[in-house]
């Protein structure tokens, strides 16, 4: 598939940016090579309510709903978010490191949010994502593999994949034959 849309300066041109102060800088002469797809949704299973932003940008009021008040205090982020409807919304500048895998691990390399990028979908592990955002996630991720040759196919991974047993998403609803067919387009 043939990305319509381009990074510059970091920043994907066609991604609605909100900055998160939930970022920093990658080690010296580390190439970004891992692409991470996350699932989020807060409330949990819950969708299109603007919390996410407020979660990855510190503005989240955990007086607002009790799973809120076990989160509010933590600091992640990442680089991106793809709604429901396929907006996407950038977080962080791809060359930063976004906070969004924690401890972590692929192919013997700890600390994955070191070289990666990842991707939250506004979702949950055992509800259906939408067509949108299969269109635009592999439109993003051949624009990624473009800029960042070091992402291939074999290095895009779910966060299940580098924290297993600690983390589950993007779960057993993601169509990872379908994403993958769409890459291919």
């Amino acid at each position: 598939m043939k990305p319509s849309i381009n990074i510059q300066q970091g920043w994907l041109s066609s991604a609605r940016r909100v900055p998160s102060p939930n970022m920093n800088t990658r080690p010296v002469d580390t190439s970004i090579s891992l692409l991470v797809i996350h699932n989020i949704s807060l409330p949990p299973e819950q969708f299109e309510n603007g919390y996410i932003e407020q979660f990855f940008t510190n503005q989240l009021d955990a007086t607002v709903h009790p799973y809120f008040a076990e989160i509010a205090e933590m600091t992640v982020s990442a680089h991106l978010l793809i709604t429901r409807t396929g907006e996407v919304i950038q977080f962080v500048p791809f060359d930063q490191r976004a906070w969004h895998a924690g401890r972590s691990c692929f192919r013997g390399r700890d600390n994955c949010n070191d070289f990666s990028v990842g991707i939250e979908l506004e979702g949950a592990d055992t509800i259906a994502y939408t067509d949108e955002q299969y269109t635009v996630l592999a439109q993003v991720s051949s624009c990624l593999m473009e800029e960042y040759p070091a992402i291939m196919l074999d290095t895009i991974v779910g966060h299940s994949d580098i924290a297993p047993g600690r983390k589950t998403d993007p779960g057993e609803s993601f169509d990872w034959p379908r994403f993958q067919q769409l890459l291919k387009q």
